[in-house]
């Protein structure tokens, strides 16, 4: 029982230190870009030896590529929506949704990819070019298939989606810009819901949709 609660300690402690270490990751990559990022600037922010976070990552690719791809699951899990929905209505509504609650909460991580991206990919290109190639084909044949229904109106779907990822993800990029707007703080509970609704109803009703 002894050997086994030790087993449970370590396996907690390892897990709160690798969270530890993401979050201050995702932190320095967005503010440093992965050239200006540092793995000691990440294990002082996180509070823990650089030696440790080598321990859990091998090189700062490792890290920032981890940083990527728990930010790219996120927005996949969003797009469950598109297949459990029947319609533009609540399919494109709930996405916007999701989207913007990741923007909201996770807002580092969408800079970190909106970067990446701006800067050619040098590191994650692959991810272009097989995981989310393969998600854009699948949601934008989703779209078309409403399109073709006569619930939309017709337009091109990846043109929609490239909006609606440069909509919602503009809450997490340029957040210091909107908050400026603001008077100066951050979009309280409310401010968040309205922001969500207008930009639903701005959309779905551009689009035809029913």
């Amino acid at each position: 029982m002894a050997d086994g609660a030790r087993l449970t300690k370590r396996e907690e402690t390892r897990r709160e230190n690798e969270r530890a270490i993401l979050a201050a990751a995702e932190k320095v990559f967005a503010e440093a870009g992965f050239g200006g990022a540092t793995m000691q600037l990440i294990a002082d922010l996180a509070g823990l030896p650089k030696a440790n976070l080598h321990y859990y990552f091998a090189t700062k690719e490792d890290l920032y590529r981890r940083v990527v791809r728990d930010i790219f699951e996120i927005w996949l899990h969003a797009a469950d929506v598109f297949d459990l929905a029947d319609g533009p209505v609540g399919g494109i509504g709930a996405y916007i949704d999701a989207k913007m609650e990741i923007s909201r909460r996770h807002p580092a991580g969408s800079k970190v990819w909106a970067s990446e991206v701006m800067h050619g990919a040098p590191v994650i290109q692959d991810y272009l070019e097989t995981t989310l190639r393969d998600w854009t084909d699948n949601r934008a044949a989703r779209i078309q298939g409403w399109i073709d229904a006569g619930r939309m109106q017709p337009v091109d779907p990846r043109h929609l989606l490239y909006m609606l990822w440069a909509t919602t993800q503009h809450y997490a990029d340029f957040g210091h810009q909107i908050e400026t707007l603001n008077g100066g703080r951050p979009l309280t509970e409310a401010e968040w819901q309205a922001a969500k609704a207008s930009v639903k109803t701005i959309i779905l009703r551009g689009i035809g949709a029913t």
